[in-house]
């Protein structure tokens, strides 16, 4: 049986989804638990593409056929190899001809129930966008550059409170030194739809902490809706000396080599200052990487003041800390959240 299948009911089921859109659709963005079987590959959609605009509809059909018919038995096997029950739920962009197909291909071919989501990837997108217009109980976790707040929330996360980590799912540290040691980052596209993924797995109604963050996470965005909502949350910020901050970002940042170093310290360059940023490099080169780290952190926290301004002061709570020890600070933090919210 093919049947249509509303994006929501796709999500809660728990049949495998297969994406047959091409690699590059997929890669730009995708359901997060989906597995791309490509009806066409790059060049052929693109080729199908070109063909039904110059030509013809028909001429654009035939051509797909002629690139589909010699993968029709690998779609049959790969696809078993994901639901051995031989029941699926496929997409591709608007539930059209190709998922259409594809969906046939597997109900003729011994397929007991095959579901199509209507409105395909598209309607996805949708229901992600709109996820973000609801109401999330958000607490913030604040503190200058090298205060180790993800640790700190990874500490709550042990300690059964709920947290998403927008860092991770950006794969990028949110400074001009934040890609070192990551590879590349997803899509803003993809990002949304992991951090919507991420969120449908939570207590929406129940505290979600995350790290304070600018709407962009290197490359990335925050969607504005839900960013919106962590600028009216509660900020709990974490004040601890720069001297300590600079230490723990000598740990964190410098197995890599000196030009990648240097290389973040020149994207700061205008804020910083000729001076500042000679002296840098300076210390970069000769090793003394703690006094390279205190210069970058006199534009990273003056440039932490600036956003937290725009906060409304009196959901700003400061909590002064003496250094970066993660496990005594974030009992240090839950302590005072408690006593905050007793008050």
């Amino acid at each position: 049986m093919i049947s249509e299948i509303l994006i929501g009911d796709a999500l809660k089921s728990n049949m495998a989804i297969i994406d047959v859109r091409s690699p590059g659709e997929y890669s730009r963005g995708h359901i997060p638990s989906s597995i791309n079987i490509a009806l066409f590959n790059d060049k052929e959609r693109a080729h199908v593409g070109t063909v039904y605009k110059q030509n013809s509809r028909e001429a654009a059909i035939n051509l797909g056929y002629k690139y589909v018919t010699p993968k029709l038995q690998f779609f049959i096997d790969e696809t078993k190899k994901h639901a051995p029950e031989l029941n699926i739920i496929v997409h591709c962009w608007r539930g059209g001809m190709r998922s259409q197909s594809f969906a046939k291909h597997l109900h003729d071919n011994g397929f007991k129930n095959v579901f199509v989501i209507s409105g395909g990837y598209k309607s996805y997108r949708n229901h992600v966008l709109d996820y973000f217009n609801n109401p999330f109980k958000l607490k913030i976790l604040g503190g200058f550059t090298g205060s180790g707040k993800t640790h700190i929330l990874h500490d709550f996360l042990n300690d059964g409170h709920q947290v998403i980590d927008l860092e991770a799912l950006a794969n990028h540290k949110g400074s001009a030194f934040g890609a070192i040691g990551l590879g590349t980052q997803p899509t803003t596209e993809y990002f949304e739809n992991l951090l919507q993924f991420e969120l449908s797995k939570l207590n929406i109604s129940k505290e979600i902490w995350l790290e304070d963050e600018s709407v962009s996470i290197g490359k990335i965005a925050i969607p504005m809706t839900f960013f919106n909502q962590m600028r009216q949350a509660p900020l709990y910020f974490i004040n601890i000396p720069k001297e300590e901050r600079a230490k723990n970002l000598v740990d964190e940042y410098t197995h890599c080599e000196k030009d990648i170093l240097k290389t973040a310290i020149y994207k700061i360059a205008k804020r910083l200052g000729g001076q500042d940023v000679k002296e840098a490099i300076d210390f970069i080169e000769e090793g003394d990487f703690y006094n390279a780290a205190l210069i970058s952190l006199h534009y990273y926290d003056k440039a932490y003041l600036r956003g937290m301004e725009k906060r409304e002061k009196n959901k700003v709570f400061s909590i002064n800390l003496p250094d970066t020890n993660h496990k005594a600070n974030s009992n240090s933090i839950k302590l005072f959240v408690t006593q905050h919210l007793s008050e």
